[in-house]
């Protein structure tokens, strides 16, 4: 059984922390948490797409020049190639699950 209390723990960004629930080459799972006022960089995928789900709080998510705010049990899909980025512009912590398939290991391009 896996949870946030044994999974691997990492921190990335601006002191956001991420739990691989599943980390294998044909899929991912990563429970995430990024704090008040946070971002990702902006970058696409080549190959992976992608699934955001909240779990708490609210994500903003920008695609391809689109915003969408997610609210909780709220989720939007990330194709291969869209240029995104994950932000969370209140002043709450936001907790959300990103579903990748494949991995985004070695898949990922940073823009801007």
């Amino acid at each position: 059984m896996i949870s946030k209390e044994n999974a691997e723990h990492y921190v990335w960004g601006e002191q956001c922390d991420g739990w691989h629930l599943v980390k294998q080459p044909g899929m991912s799972v990563i429970h995430e948490s990024m704090p008040a006022r946070t971002q990702e960089a902006r970058h696409y995928h080549t190959v992976a797409r992608q699934f955001f789900f909240v779990l708490s709080g609210e994500l903003t998510m920008e695609m391809e020049g689109e915003i969408q705010q997610l609210s909780r049990h709220q989720g939007i899909e990330i194709p291969p190639l869209a240029k995104h980025q994950a932000r969370n512009e209140s002043a709450q912590a936001v907790e959300f699950l990103v579903i990748s398939h494949p991995t985004t290991r070695g898949d990922r391009v940073n823009v801007d």
